[in-house]
């Protein structure tokens, strides 16, 4: 495919001593029809054989693309130009950089999503047919986030005079919303947060209507200056709480009016000295209300409380979760009695949805501040069959089984990256009778069920869960039990 405007590059002096590979430069733009969906949502197509990922297409589609990075096997692009939408393309219901998937109609990210599942078990872990149960839909497709990360910036465009040459109001292209795809550095706007409730996406105005009445600066992510760095915001959906904490660089400003300003029921302000993009750390003082908010889940036959810290770990899809905790307790068959283990327990969700049904429940988690939460969460439900401690996996398992004895279910529900190879090996010392693995990235749970696998284990179920609809992101519950 010829790019438009620019000559291709023919690489017949790579070290590659085949057929001349036929390579576009970075800048050059194509017209590409997308044939398919990768692993993380960008589009696949070829141009003379050479594959570019292509951001923002959709099966279909036929594109005008601008490669932005080129390797030697691949290409990534950007779509510039719609030219010709394909049959799965439906109209957005609002620019949004976190949703890139509501331009295809929810069936078929269902469908995508499950088969991508499969696929990373067969290709990362060469399973045969691999046991993969329909993936279950979410109950709410929008709206559905009780916890939401948004940033502040500035406007890439021209300020604009307002009426008759009049100046612009003081902060005017201050903007909160999320980072521009492919972009460390640009924050995009949003005037509807589709995944957010009513509510948040309010308190998201009011915050930003504030900031530009005061004439506050957005930080730079290129020279480190500025002060309003994040806005974080929590929901308990079941309570109805909302929280606020504002994350900004060492300075000051009117921060306890602005707590008086907002509709929330707690509001914090966050100061970080560090130039890394996180809301984790720094200085933190409560404005207004409590430091916490609390939730409730149906889980273990029973509803459950609890309270959220403002930096702990909560899924943040609440209803999502309750059917997520629900496929946990089936794969994990207990029936009143069993000892459990729950590696990376956070602040005991799972753990104590399951105490209700084992006979007794041990959390493993390395923040101190979450096993403090989970310790006061089986207080606060009446639960004296759970215990938490403090540690890293890597270290503090083989600790628990000598303390504890042998469980008889493992759950594990690691980060992104998956389990180190040694924390699989702890794993199978640990000699339970069935492990439930949850997971938030199936290209990492596929080589950690093929280790588990071949020191003697067997993989019975997969059962992937919509837990963030119109994103490509995917969690599954994995089952495999000893042989």
């Amino acid at each position: 495919m010829v790019p438009v405007g620019e000559r291709e590059e023919t690489n017949a002096g790579t070290p590659d001593r085949g057929a001349a590979a036929t390579r576009p430069r970075p800048g050059a733009e194509l017209e590409l029809s997308i044939e398919s969906l990768a692993f993380g949502g960008n589009g696949v197509a070829r141009a003379d054989g050479y594959v570019v990922f292509v951001r923002g297409a959709v099966p279909g589609d036929r594109v005008r693309a601008r490669i932005e990075k080129r390797k030697r096997a691949y290409a990534e692009a950007r779509v510039v130009e719609l030219i010709e939408a394909g049959p799965e393309r439906i109209e957005p219901r609002a620019a949004h950089p976190g949703a890139p998937w509501q331009v295809l109609r929810y069936e078929r990210q269902l469908e995508e999503k499950q088969t991508q599942v499969r696929e990373a078990l067969e290709r990362l872990g060469g399973f045969d047919a691999p046991p993969v149960a329909a993936i279950l839909p979410a109950v709410e497709e929008w709206g559905y986030r009780n916890k939401v990360e948004y940033s502040f910036g500035h406007s890439s465009e021209e300020a604009v005079d307002g009426d008759g040459g009049a100046p612009p109001e003081p902060g005017g292209d201050l903007v909160l919303g999320f980072h521009r795809p492919g972009s460390w550095s640009e924050i995009a706007d949003v005037t509807h947060d589709v995944l957010a409730s009513e509510r948040v996406d309010e308190l998201r105005q009011e915050v930003k209507r504030w900031c530009r009445a005061e004439g506050l600066s957005g930080y730079d992510r290129s020279d480190h200056t500025g002060l309003l760095r994040n806005l974080v915001v929590r929901e308990g959906r079941r309570t109805g709480q909302v929280q606020a904490r504002i994350v900004t660089s060492p300075g000051d400003f009117r921060a306890k009016e602005l707590a008086g300003a907002i509709r929330a029921d707690g509001a914090l302000w966050t100061r970080a000295a560090g130039v890394a993009e996180t809301t984790r750390g720094g200085d933190t003082d409560l404005l207004r209300g409590d430091a916490a908010i609390e939730e409730e889940v149906e889980a273990g036959g029973r509803r459950l409380r609890f309270r959220i810290s403002p930096e702990a770990f909560f899924q943040t899809n609440t209803e999502m979760a309750e059917r997520l905790y629900g496929v946990v307790g089936d794969m994990a068959g207990l029936s009143g009695s069993g000892r459990v283990f729950d590696l990376y327990c956070g602040i005991g969700t799972i753990a104590l949805a399951l105490a209700t049904q084992a006979g007794e429940v041990w959390g493993l988690e390395v923040s101190e501040h979450a096993v403090a939460d989970a310790i006061a969460n089986a207080e606060r439900n009446e639960i004296d069959n759970a215990r938490f401690f403090a540690g890293d996996v890597r270290t503090a398992l083989r600790a628990l089984v000598a303390e504890a004895g042998s469980p008889d279910v493992l759950v594990v529900d690691p980060p992104r990256a998956g389990l180190s190879s040694k924390v699989v090996r702890r794993v199978i010392e640990a000699d339970a009778a069935r492990i439930v693995y949850v997971s938030c990235n199936p290209t990492t749970l596929a080589p950690n069920a093929r280790q588990l696998v071949d020191a003697g284990y067997r993989l019975e179920a997969v059962q992937p869960v919509d837990m963030f609809p119109q994103t490509p992101h995917i969690e599954c519950v994995a089952l495999l039990r000893r042989a």
